[in-house]
């Protein structure tokens, strides 16, 4: 009776850790970035956004639903809209940039209003409200990296690099169950 006892938990302990593995490995996960910036390279300055065709509109995605950000959140009243992911909240945008880099980390104000605080080779969970939402950010090379993906599997990618000396740039990727629904690219030039 014994033997057969501990068979039986023997199974049953084998396909739980099967059944823990396939959750474990359904998840998507986020790989850490580098948490020391190169040595030649400062993001450090107050950035203006080129002006070029409708640079200044907020951005949306391709089903031309209008991403809202934090800042437009808090000033818009509620209403029935399409469904979008959550990791939109994430994404800011503005037009007046001053970017902050320290040894550690990164601080990005968008037009006064909002200021992101990144630390390199952070791994974390951050929210807005009830939302939350895992994010890495560090460098890739001479880019700074942010990446956030939210409990809809969707992903906000944000890189940020020099062009040059005085021009900054960012691109912004969207990725919602493996198809890209939104890409900007913004170029901002030192003020």
């Amino acid at each position: 009776m014994t033997n057969v006892l501990t068979r039986f938990w023997t199974a049953g302990a084998l396909a739980g850790f099967l059944f823990l593995g396939a959750c474990a490995a359904s998840e998507p996960m986020l790989e850490s970035k580098h948490p020391t910036p190169p040595g030649n390279v400062d993001l450090s300055g107050q950035w203006q956004l080129r002006e070029t065709g409708d640079a200044r509109r907020r951005p949306k995605v391709d089903n031309n639903i209008e991403i809202p950000t934090r800042a437009a959140s808090r000033q818009r009243v509620a209403q029935p809209r399409p469904k979008v992911s959550s990791v939109h909240l994430f994404l800011e945008y503005g037009t007046d940039v001053k970017v902050t880099q320290t040894p550690y980390s990164m601080f990005i104000s968008y037009d006064r209003a909002i200021v992101e605080e990144y630390t390199f080779g952070e791994n974390r969970l951050i929210s807005v409200g009830p939302i939350e939402a895992k994010r890495v950010s560090g460098w890739n090379g001479e880019s700074f990296v942010v990446e956030t993906l939210d409990r809809e599997r969707s992903t906000l990618y944000e890189t940020w690099s020099l062009r040059s000396p005085n021009v900054l740039q960012r691109d912004v990727r969207i990725v919602e169950r493996e198809e890209e629904v939104f890409r900007l690219q913004q170029l901002f030039d030192r003020g």
